[in-house]
């Protein structure tokens, strides 16, 4: 597997013949680099602004350099890249009205600004100067003790080498032996900074990244766009299912008559066997169509609620059913539509496949949360990642409501399928009328 950080990357024995030790020692490089630019500037904004404030024009500059961990914290966020191939999110928001003014104000109140300003100052104060000396324990150092023969040989005329301005080398055997140190320590050093490197991503990521609190408000309100796109996607399905009832159907409903009576006038002959034929066909596409519909969105459904619905699935199924339904009047259109398509798909699964002689379906309401339990004594042996059973769909579509399915199905059974969801139950008055 490709490591995506350098977490991973350290964790490889490989590590050191791939190019993240590069990456490490590039982004601690990167980072010194950019530690005493923004030291530059700071020290100058502040020491202009404090000498221009007695003529008020230094408060703005001040102003103006309190905003300079804007561009420090979108720096910071490319040099991740070296050591995490996923980028960080920038965690400004874009302000609702246009203009420097909007921009500038929006960008006061954040707290973001100021976590980067906070940011920007510890790597200016602090960062740096530890990058600069992992730089050099971990890799000026052991790279100058590993150049020992080379220095020897050019500036000792093959007979004495200074080791980092500390020991002098005097034989062939010690300069190889001290290039050899260098080698090992070289190596050693490459994890450190590779450690040290990804103690500084966390570090960085966490003070100009995505708060907690802003990450909340995003999953809820992804979690609550989920919700409405189950309501869109219900209320379409009722349009369907209207379209085609009043619509499609009516349609061949006439047609049906028309052929009927044009059989009854027609004499006997091939054209009434035609007639028949055709008239045999229209309604065994009418059939069909009700059935579509019935099963795009039943109108006992809509018209009575999960139980007689549960129950007309029940009626219609090929294996005996048992039911034991305690429900209230009705639930919110998506949990019904999500516990009734469910128990359809359960029924057919275990008309199917199970060989069961019979079904169960129980139900209830309690402590907030719809449950249905729906058991056969078939073969078992299910699963919900199976291919052919329906259910790892029906699974995502009651995760969207916060709601759970749970299969139990050893082999040789009994296989029970309970799915859970939260929900409190409303009036008729209080549902959403999408027929209108």
């Amino acid at each position: 597997m490709r490591p995506r950080n350098v977490w991973q990357a350290l964790a490889s024995p490989r590590y050191l013949l791939s190019s993240w030790p590069w990456r490490s020692a590039g982004y601690l490089l990167s980072g010194a680099l950019t530690g005493i630019l923004v030291l530059v500037v700071i020290t100058l904004g502040v020491v202009l602004g404090g000498v221009l404030s007695i003529v008020a024009v230094g408060l703005p500059l001040l102003a103006l350099t309190a905003l300079c961990g804007i561009p420090v914290g979108a720096m910071e966020r490319g040099r991740l890249r070296l050591i995490d191939r996923f980028p960080t999110p920038d965690p400004h928001r874009r302000p609702a009205e246009p203009g420097l003014w909007s921009w500038l104000t929006y960008r006061y109140r954040e707290q973001a600004t100021w976590r980067e300003l906070g940011y920007a100052l510890l790597l200016a104060v602090v960062l740096w100067p530890l990058d600069a000396l992992a730089l050099t324990a971990c890799a000026a150092v052991p790279l100058s003790l590993m150049s020992t023969p080379a220095v020897m040989q050019l500036y000792g005329n093959g007979e004495e080498a200074r080791v980092v301005k500390q020991w002098t080398v005097t034989s062939w055997p010690e300069a190889f032996a001290t290039a050899a140190a260098g080698l090992v320590l070289l190596a050693l050093g490459c994890w450190v900074l590779g450690l040290l490197a990804g103690a500084q991503a966390e570090l960085t990521r966490l003070l100009i990244g995505h708060p907690r609190n802003e990450l909340g408000d995003r999953v809820t309100e992804l979690t609550r766009s989920r919700v409405r796109l189950v309501d869109a996607f219900e209320a379409e399905r009722r349009r369907i299912e209207r379209d085609l009832h009043d619509g499609a159907q009516q349609r061949i409903v006439a047609l049906t008559m028309t052929l009927g009576l044009a059989r009854l006038d027609a004499p006997p002959g091939p054209l009434a066997d035609q007639l028949a034929k055709a008239h045999h066909e229209a309604g065994q596409a009418l059939a069909e169509l009700r059935e579509l519909i019935h099963g795009i969105h039943p109108k006992v459904l809509a018209d009575y609620g999960l139980e007689a619905a549960v129950s007309d699935a029940a009626d219609r199924s090929s294996t005996p059913v048992d039911l034991d339904l305690a429900l209230p009047d009705r639930f919110p259109e998506a949990v019904e539509a999500a516990a009734y398509f469910v128990v359809c798909e359960a029924l057919a699964n275990i008309a199917r496949h199970s060989g069961a002689s019979r079904a169960e379906v129980t139900g209830g309401h309690a402590a907030g949360r719809l449950f249905l339990e729906i058991r056969d004594d078939g073969r078992g042996g299910a699963r919900t990642g199976g291919g052919g059973t329906g259910l790892t769909g029906l699974a995502d579509r009651v995760s969207v409501l916060d709601g759970r399915l749970a299969l139990s199905s050893p082999p040789g059974g009994p296989t029970l399928l309970r799915v859970e969801i939260p929900c409190v139950p409303c009036l008729p008055c209080e549902r959403t009328d999408h027929s209108v």
